[in-house]
């Protein structure tokens, strides 16, 4: 009885317990249903923003074209004689200077020509030594010397003769004789001036012949040598050196619409670009155009070191696209730059002062209408609607909409809604180039 009494009193004791631990635990689960209903009704905290205070300021705008390099005095390299290629002394791709040898043809067939025309060189100097000691003219001035002499004794008897026969002391017909032998000898002498004349006539232009034959033979020489010294082709400038179109032991013509290989001078290295019409008269005045500052802007985005200089614009506008070509120089001592490269030309056009920049991803456009959303008071976001000018770097000239002192929202946009209050912090940039991009 006693035993069964102490098991009642036991699960009497259970069951409280138990019924206290139900009761904690809905007071507890009600507890705490409570907490997290009224968490659940809480607002959320503002979004936070980051933004950028507009601020006047002098901004130099600049433009940009796409451009592209080329070699201004590319050369190409042909053969001015006919031969089979023997040697090519360079490495294609290496640099070369004016008169380096490129090629030797087979020198023996011209070699051989070199020596026929001085052989003819000097045969004819020695027939024109001959024709300058004529024997001919020699003689006949010989005869005609003494046909004087001759001349002069006649004339002497004559002058002796007269006063004697005028004495009586000579017989007239001495006298006779004497005229007689005089005439005969004037016309012997006038006979031997004609041949002097003729032979001189004669032997003038036998020289003049071997002479003219001498210059012929001395022309030949010179182009033989100037053949022999086209056989070693060089380079005709000073540039970089492309791939041999014809390989040793090939036949190079003269006439050949190929060349051998090309030369290109790659320092200074020429850009070319177009601008507008409106842009136009910017570059056609060569003083101002002087001044601008060229860059260069190579297709990984990467700025060239060097500054460019403008060289000239084109004669004439594209009737197609109504646009002016202009070539700037730019130095390139590390020749790294080649023709046929692709990029863009940077320019300064002008400076805009007191202008409000902030940066694109800032500025929403929807349907051609482009705005911001700013912080007013209490930080509640407000929609301005603004206009944009030029484009500098990765920012908006601010035309209209924005006053200095406007707060604009750069980053977290999706999160700010008009009417919506903000957490605003300060937008710090990424790191990015020196300012000195522009709008096309």
């Amino acid at each position: 009885m006693i035993e069964r009494r102490n098991m009642k009193v036991s699960n009497h004791n259970k069951i409280r317990i138990l019924t206290g631990l139900v009761a904690t635990a809905s007071l507890f689960s009600a507890a705490c249903g409570s907490s997290t209903t009224k968490a659940a009704n809480a607002p959320p905290p503002p979004p936070p923003v980051a933004v950028i205070e507009a601020t006047a300021q002098d901004v130099p705008i600049f433009a940009e074209y796409a451009a592209q390099t080329f070699a201004r005095d590319l050369v190409e390299v042909r053969g001015r004689v006919d031969g089979y290629i023997e040697k090519r002394l360079f490495q294609v791709g290496s640099n070369v200077a004016a008169g380096d040898l490129l090629y030797v043809l087979d020198l023996r067939p011209y070699q051989a020509e070199v020596a026929k025309t001085r052989a003819d060189v000097a045969q004819g100097e020695a027939n024109l030594d001959f024709a300058k000691r004529q024997v001919t003219l020699a003689e006949a001035q010989a005869a005609l010397a003494q046909a004087e002499a001759n001349l002069l004794k006649a004339n002497q008897d004559v002058e002796r003769l007269k006063p004697l026969v005028q004495q009586d002391a000579a017989a007239k017909q001495d006298l006779d004789n004497a005229y007689a032998a005089l005439k005969a000898n004037q016309a012997n002498v006038n006979a031997k001036k004609a041949s002097v004349e003729q032979a001189k006539l004669s032997t003038d232009t036998q020289v003049a012949s071997v002479q003219a034959q001498v210059e012929a033979n001395r022309a030949t020489l010179r182009t033989s040598e100037l053949n022999l010294e086209y056989a070693s082709i060089r380079a005709p400038i000073s540039g970089r050196v492309g791939d041999s179109l014809i390989q040793v032991g090939g036949l190079v013509s003269k006439n050949s619409p190929q060349p051998l290989t090309t030369i290109v001078p790659l320092d200074p290295i020429w850009v070319r670009f177009k601008v507008s019409e409106s842009d136009m008269r910017a570059y056609q005045s060569r003083a101002n155009a002087q001044s601008l500052p060229f860059q260069l802007i190579l297709a990984d985005n990467t700025v060239h070191p060097y500054p460019g200089h403008f060289a000239n614009t084109v004669n004439q506008v594209d009737p197609k696209t109504g646009t002016l070509e202009v070539q700037v120089t730019f130095a390139n001592p590390k020749q790294t730059i080649l023709p046929g490269q692709f990029g863009r030309v940077r320019v300064r056009s002008s400076e805009k002062t007191n202008a409000i920049l902030i940066p694109q991803k800032a500025v929403q456009d929807l349907q051609g209408m482009q705005s911001v959303l700013t912080v007013g008071p209490e930080n509640k976001v407000l929609v301005r609607s603004v206009v944009t000018g030029d484009r500098v770097d990765e920012n908006w000239v601010i035309e209209q909409g924005l006053k200095p002192g406007d707060r604009v929202i750069v980053e977290g946009l999706q999160k700010a809604q008009p009417g919506g209050v903000v957490t605003p912090k300060p937008y710090v940039p990424p790191a990015t180039k020196p300012n000195t991009a522009g709008g096309v």
